[in-house]
């Protein structure tokens, strides 16, 4: 049999050189120079990271509140020693040199601190998820344009490294019209176990899935609304309550979003990202989503950046440095409110759809599903 016959149906295969990676502004970029006052209002465990981020960029945080009077304490000791605390919201938006207030609460509790917060005339970072009603979102994001405030969410999956230099390059063009992109992930979320997450059924399609399907919005085209398909399953092995394993197919017209999730896996972890497109192929893999190989196949050839930073890092700088940037500039947030509103539509769709078995288009569910 010749060389020619060993090859038949099997894909053209294009030998590149490698190269040097493309540059890409995906570092988190403080402002020229705009340093407002910040107001933190919860001060629960992923606090730390929002606070510790704040200090690294030299941010002044000057008030710290949470209903748990030594917990706040305790943030400021470890941080922001000369910030106040207080177990009432209320003292923060009161304070005239606070410009702008991270409010990270729990979804049930956060719409009317928001509320408030833009009705004092703040600019408001919202912890994830926005909300879990569409309409209320809507309403949020009225009043912040009628009292000219920005209104961002903390989506802080896409500041990632490889995601962040991922989203630059297809902004830049270098992978052309996306067909497809896939997300799969097999990882150990079994800390959640004893916490109230394990009271979330879809803790893998919401709490955690949020980022993916924030993450899928950036990536598609905005050609109308999406059809979902989700299925979750609960593995025979797993010890937490809710299903560990998900997965989720997300259609628009000319392209194709595929997420796969396995939350109860502890030996060999792996989290890999491949985006393909018309002009090049981007693919991101590692053991966890804080060590990450990219590599970037174009025509000019393949290159493989060194990434600075890790998701925790970068996320949360990310997202402060996004708002206070688009303060300063006049202009929306990447990370917007009104842009968010589209990734929920996904994921409020997936959840449906896992609930019911059928596909779901994107903006038919305006309630998160139980």
């Amino acid at each position: 049999m010749s060389s020619e016959d060993c090859e038949y149906g099997l894909s053209k295969q294009v030998h590149s050189a490698g190269i040097s990676a493309p540059e890409y502004d995906y570092l988190p970029r403080l402002p020229n120079t705009f340093r407002p006052k910040v107001g933190l209002i919860g001060a629960g465990g992923v606090t730390e990271y929002h606070l510790r981020a704040y200090r690294a960029l030299g941010l002044q945080v000057v008030a710290i509140c949470d209903l748990d009077a030594r917990r706040a304490q305790s943030r400021r000791e470890q941080f922001f020693p000369n910030a106040v605390t207080t177990t009432d919201f209320r003292d923060v938006l009161r304070r005239e040199e606070i410009e702008v207030v991270d409010v990270a609460l729990h979804p049930e509790h956060r719409g009317p601190v928001v509320e408030a917060s833009i009705s004092a005339g703040k600019h408001v970072l919202s912890q994830k998820p926005f909300v879990t009603d569409l309409n209320d979102g809507l309403r949020l994001i009225e009043l912040a344009d009628k009292r000219r405030v920005k209104l961002a969410v903390n989506q802080n999956g896409r500041c990632a490294p490889h995601f962040a230099y991922a989203l630059a390059a297809a902004r830049s063009g270098a992978l052309g019209e996306i067909g497809t992109v896939d997300f799969n992930l097999l990882f150990d979320h079994s800390w959640t176990i004893g916490t109230p997450f394990e009271n979330i059924h879809h803790l893998l399609l919401y709490d955690f899935g949020i980022h993916w399907f924030d993450l899928a919005s950036c990536f598609l085209p905005d050609d109308g609304p999406h059809e979902v398909y989700a299925r979750v399953s609960r593995l025979p092995y797993q010890k937490a309550r809710p299903p560990f394993a998900a997965s989720v197919i997300i259609n628009s017209t000319a392209s194709q979003v595929r997420l796969s999730l396995n939350g109860a896996v502890s030996l060999g972890q792996t989290d890999r990202t491949l985006i393909a497109g018309s002009l090049g192929t981007l693919e991101s893999t590692g053991p966890s989503l804080s060590e990450q190989r990219v590599v970037l196949a174009t025509a000019a050839g393949v290159a493989s950046p060194q990434l600075r930073g890790t998701w925790f890092e970068n996320g949360f700088q990310g997202t402060m440095c996004e708002l206070l940037c688009a303060i300063e500039e006049g202009r929306e947030p990447r990370n917007s409110a009104r842009g968010n509103i589209r990734s929920l539509e996904l994921c409020f769709a997936a959840v449906r759809s896992a609930n019911t078995g059928l596909p779901v288009r994107s903006g038919a569910v305006r309630t998160l599903p139980q």
